[in-house]
């Protein structure tokens, strides 16, 4: 099997540890398998993949989408490092408003499942950092939602805080305003 899989600290969440080909020449391995994924817990279909790249300081997040379009996501780096934060949002897990945090890297190639109810985000923490994934779900406008990355009740401790956020996450509500 190419792939490892490990249960993260919140329920749900799962870390996936690719096997790496590496040669002369660079390397291959596989990023998605749906018979290995599917029997690990983590099945989609996956229906949207995205790219973002950023530099070093740039925190994203904490995105989710509301129901019924809530989104599963299967988030690597391909490019430079992140540390990559999950928010437990579902309100009947007895881990809800908890967060939990790994570094994904071109380096390591973990890769992480993030299911639907859950908030994500990430910060940059080289230039040109590159983070990769796939929605279970497409986005859609209206069911877009967030939290706010610096909120005192989840107390996230983020590796740094002096970071570039923008406006709009800025402006994301604290989770005791979510509606």
């Amino acid at each position: 099997m190419p792939f490892s899989f490990f249960s993260g600290e919140l329920p749900g969440l799962i870390i996936i540890e690719p096997r790496v080909f590496p040669d002369d020449r660079g390397f291959f391995l596989e990023t998605f398998k749906e018979s290995d994924f599917t029997p690990a817990g983590i099945s989609g279909p996956f229906v949207q993949d995205n790219h973002s790249r950023s530099s070093r300081g740039v925190l994203r997040g904490l995105h989710f989408q509301k129901e019924p379009h809530a989104q599963g996501k299967l988030v690597r780096v391909s490019r430079g490092v992140a540390w990559d934060v999950a928010v437990d949002l579902r309100n009947s897990s007895p881990a809800y408003g908890k967060w939990t945090a790994l570094e994904l890297s071109e380096d390591n190639q973990r890769m992480v499942y993030i299911p639907p109810g859950f908030a994500h985000g990430f910060l940059a923490l080289e230039d040109d950092t590159e983070l990769q994934y796939k929605c279970t779900a497409e986005y859609k406008g209206d069911a877009d939602a967030g939290v706010r990355w610096d909120d005192p009740d989840i107390a996230i401790d983020w590796p740094f805080t002096d970071v570039i956020v923008s406006e709009k996450d800025m402006s994301l509500p604290y989770l005791k305003d979510l509606a």
